[in-house]
């Protein structure tokens, strides 16, 4: 018996390591299943998701430029996948292909675990950096935390504009970045959702010098671990999140679906696919 089959499909893929963390998963909980990686372009897509039954998966995750596609083709979608109009988990329930979008349950699954009050303290305003999907499932999951005020700032304000009319909640603002920087002295978290930082991109280009010291800095990029953004912030005493973190949690809810145990997001792990970016940026050098 070889136990369910699972996988995450994008175009293009090999850069995913979502097998080595589903793959160190079963081999920790001592579980039968296998989870893979697949290329498929868009116009393969649909294809693809309907005769997933028929390959034999119990489900998998969906990553770019798949995830909007995916909402469409799901039966069913929980209602955070409703609200953002993407999805990044499928699993059946029944017969009927289920969509999820669990990157607003990782990024704060990360924050719970790696500052553990970070929103027991003032939630009055956050500031989120960029205006494409991640930010949209961050702006969602940081409203649903009770924050009373949300910059979504972008370097191109008509994104921004366009975001904010999507999310459809009065505690929402557009910004560009000079707006966003005038109101970070009443900020009480930034996170930075947009590539820059990240190996191959030029830095974020953002002074952080009138964060208040309470702030909490979150950046989403995790290759590398350490970005410009994160040392700036520790170097002024604030508390940071990196984006690892975020990764690993959001593998977790999917995981439960296919294999029927909820996995937990360990030192242990985080090491494992930390030696692994090492690696690869070894490589490349």
């Amino acid at each position: 018996m070889s136990g369910p089959k699972a996988f995450v499909v994008g175009w293009p893929i090999a850069h995913s390591r979502s097998p080595l963390i589903h793959g160190t998963w079963l081999k920790q909980l001592g579980l039968l299943g296998s989870y893979e990686k697949i290329a498929v372009p868009p116009d393969a897509f649909p294809a693809f998701i309907a005769g997933l039954r028929q390959a034999g998966f119990a489900g998998g995750n969906v990553t770019i430029p798949h995830k909007q596609a995916a909402a469409a083709l799901c039966g069913q979608l929980t209602a955070t996948a409703q609200r953002l109009g993407a999805v990044n988990t499928l699993w059946f329930e029944g017969d009927v292909l289920t969509g999820d979008n669990t990157d607003g349950a990782g990024f704060l699954g990360a924050l719970d675990q790696d500052v553990p009050d970070w929103d027991k303290r003032r939630r009055d305003l956050a500031i989120v950096l960029g205006a494409g999907g991640a930010a949209r499932a961050i702006a969602d999951a940081l409203l649903t935390r009770g924050f009373s005020r949300l910059i979504i700032a972008n370097r191109t304000l008509e994104r921004a504009d366009a975001l904010v009319r999507d999310i459809r909640d009065a505690r929402c603002e557009a910004s560009g970045f000079l707006g966003a920087q005038a109101a970070l002295p009443r900020a009480d978290f930034l996170v930075n959702t947009t590539s820059a930082g990240m190996r191959g991109q030029p830095p974020l280009d953002f002074a952080i010098d009138d964060l208040p010291e309470h702030a909490v800095v979150d950046d989403i990029v995790y290759v590398p671990r350490d970005t410009p953004l994160l040392r700036a912030a520790s170097a002024r005493g604030l508390r940071t999140v990196g984006g690892l973190g975020m990764l690993l949690h959001q593998a977790a809810p999917g995981f439960e679906h296919w294999f029927g145990v909820l996995p937990k997001v360990t030192p242990e792990l985080r090491a494992i696919v930390e030696a692994d970016i090492e690696a690869d940026l070894e490589a490349r050098r």
